[in-house]
Parts: C-alpha cells; sequence; structure tokens
C-alpha cells in the first residue's frame, strides 16, 4: 500500500492541522485505503507533505477523537470510517459530530450579538481602531484567497474585547475548538461567503454606538453561517 504514497503532496509547514488532514483526507481516498487497514506511519506521512512529524500526531489526533481512525499502541494507525474524494475535515466532523457543532454555533449566537451590543455601547476608540484594524486585514485575505477564517476570528475576538468583559471572550474560547474547522476551512469551499459584508456594516453599527442594529447584524451573520453549516452537514450525510 506504500507504494501510493506519492499521492502525498508537500504542503506549507506554516498551514494548520486541518489542512494537514485535508491532505491526508486525499491520500486516503486516492490511495482506496480501506475501513480497517492500516495508514502509513507517522514518519511517512510527514515526509510526504513535508510537516514535522509532530503536525501530523496533532491532526490524527483530531481524527481519533472523531472516530475516523483508531490507534493501536505497538501496532501503528487504522482507518476506522470510511473517508472518500469529496471528505474534507468540515465534512467528515459533521458525519461524526454536527449535533455538537450546531450546539456551539447556538452558544456562540448567544454570547455573540450580545457581545457585538456592549461593544456598541462601551468601544472606546482606540478598541474601534483594533477592530477596523482586523477587519481591514480580514477583507484583504478574504479577496486575495477566498477565505479568512483566522483572519475572521481575530476580527470577532477584538469585538468581545471591546465589549469589556473578559468572561466573554472567554467563554467563547471555550468552544473555540468545536468552531476551529469553520475558521479553518479550505478557501475551495468557500463557506460563508455570503456573509462577508456584513462584517464591515456590523462594525459600522458598532462605531455608530448603535447596539440594536450591532445585535440584529451579528444575528443576521450567523443565520447565514447556522444555514452554511446545515448545507455541509446535509451534503455529507
Amino acid at each position: 500500500m506504500h507504494g501510493e504514497l506519492n499521492l502525498l503532496h508537500p504542503i506549507a509547514p506554516q498551514q494548520s492541522d486541518t489542512l494537514v488532514l485535508d491532505a491526508l483526507t486525499r491520500y486516503v481516498a486516492q490511495s482506496g485505503t480501506r475501513v480497517g487497514e492500516k495508514l502509513p506511519p507517522e514518519r511517512v506521512l510527514a515526509e510526504g507533505l513535508a510537516v514535522s512529524r509532530n503536525t501530523v500526531r496533532e491532526a490524527l489526533k483530531r481524527w481519533e477523537a472523531l472516530g475516523i481512525i483508531v490507534r493501536k499502541k505497538g501496532s501503528g494507525t487504522f482507518l476506522q470510517s470510511e473517508v472518500t474524494a469529496n471528505d474534507s475535515f468540515l465534512s467528515l466532523r459533521f458525519k461524526n459530530d454536527s449535533a455538537t457543532m450546531l450546539h456551539a454555533l447556538e452558544v456562540r449566537r448567544i454570547i455573540e450579538c450580545e457581545a457585538s451590543a456592549l461593544a456598541a455601547v462601551r468601544a472606546t476608540e482606540s478598541d474601534l481602531l483594533f477592530i477596523e484594524q482586523k477587519l481591514d486585514v480580514m477583507e484583504k485575505v478574504h479577496l486575495s484567497v477566498g477565505s479568512a477564517g483566522a483572519e475572521d476570528w481575530q476580527f470577532h475576538a477584538a469585538i468581545y474585547t471591546a465589549a469589556h468583559n473578559p468572561l466573554l471572550l472567554q467563554m467563547v474560547g471555550g468552544i473555540y475548538d468545536l468552531l476551529h474547522a469553520f475558521f479553518e476551512s479550505p478557501p475551495e469551499q468557500a463557506l460563508f461567503s455570503d456573509s462577508f459584508p456584513l462584517h464591515r456594516t456590523l462594525f459600522e453599527a458598532i462605531a455608530r454606538r448603535e447596539p440594536e442594529t450591532a445585535r440584529r447584524l451579528s444575528n443576521d451573520i450567523l443565520n447565514i453561517t447556522e444555514r452554511d453549516m446545515k448545507e455541509v452537514i446535509n451534503a455529507a450525510r
């Protein structure tokens, strides 16, 4: 089976474990690895992807948590759930954990809408400048590559900070790992692009000190997120 390792292609070392897993997904699907069969050792996978063994190990831990693989001490790593060429880390996560993902989004909605309203009341001029800086970066990256997950998170985190209640950022940080796949979904999936223009509109509402408008716009953004999440869930089934 290891003869198919030419299906592995190097990825940029700085890329996230989500993209590592997407690369492994393509490898597993294209190599014809079946449920119950053994994957190549971490060292071999790391060499094929041109990343560190630790990067591969951390990525595989996420697959293991979802039940996609099982690692047997002394024996190796075995495929436990079917993986197809159309899958990504996001779709595989939905196949295995869609209910938790939707629950996490519900919690995010409860927190984020109110945080945006509070930011509209409490943000200092320095806060507004910081939020706008994060927004500018997010827009630039999104327009350049079609996706800006990490930058999107930084924008929303700046709003949480501007609400001047440290518990808000801590609370949403507690579910960040559950939403990790969304913030790092690959550009070709173009998730949530419909909500992209609403982010500047949200910032403008906060800057104008309009809490009700900010609350509504946050809800609108998350409505689009929920819609797109459900589309991916349905496609993954």
